[in-house]
């Protein structure tokens, strides 16, 4: 693997973009017109799963017109690999009441669907208003359990990817596009 914390080496890890920056910022404001839609002016609370989304988290918050708030969890199941432990951890949670709010979970990713099915579960008990699950990137062919996003930006092959918020052992977040990881570096 490459040495990351070289230029050389962090730029080889790059195999092809994906999903562009401009890309990105054009479905993000129309995920913004959709929440809109949704809650027609009421408040919603807008759920960002740590690490991954707080990139698009930060760009959904700016898109919508309703009155939000924001909360954060962190739910790991990837650690410091390309693929999933299967097991989901829940390391930090909301630390507030949700039985009055509209929530919207806002994810980078979904594969196996482990992580969100679990998170949905565990919110869903806390009797929200409503819940809605708004995802960057959509990857089904790696689905394990049943689990569909409301709203998902992008779908994607079956690839490893990193950039706008992902990461490989905690590298590549501040690319500002999407792009598959070369594996071979």
């Amino acid at each position: 693997m490459a040495d990351f914390h070289t230029l050389d080496g962090f730029n080889r890890s790059v195999k092809n973009v994906l999903i562009t920056k401009e890309e990105i910022a054009e479905a993000i404001a129309q995920a913004g017109k959709k929440i809109d839609e949704w809650y027609d002016g009421r408040p919603i609370l807008l759920v960002s799963i740590l690490k991954g989304s707080f990139v698009f988290m930060a760009d959904i918050c700016r898109a919508v017109s309703v009155p939000c708030e924001i909360g954060f969890m962190c739910a790991k199941s990837y650690y410091s690999g390309t693929v999933s432990t299967g097991v989901v951890k829940i390391t930090m949670d909301l630390d507030q009441d949700i039985s009055n709010y509209h929530v919207v979970i806002v994810e980078d990713i979904i594969d196996t669907g482990r992580t969100l099915n679990d998170v949905v579960k565990m919110l869903k008990a806390r009797n929200p208003l409503s819940l809605r699950v708004v995802t960057l990137l959509d990857k089904p062919e790696r689905r394990i359990v049943e689990f569909k996003p409301d709203l998902a930006l992008f779908t994607i092959p079956d690839l490893f990817v990193i950039g706008y918020g992902l990461d490989c052992a905690e590298y590549f977040r501040n690319l500002p596009y999407i792009a598959e990881f070369n594996q071979d570096t």
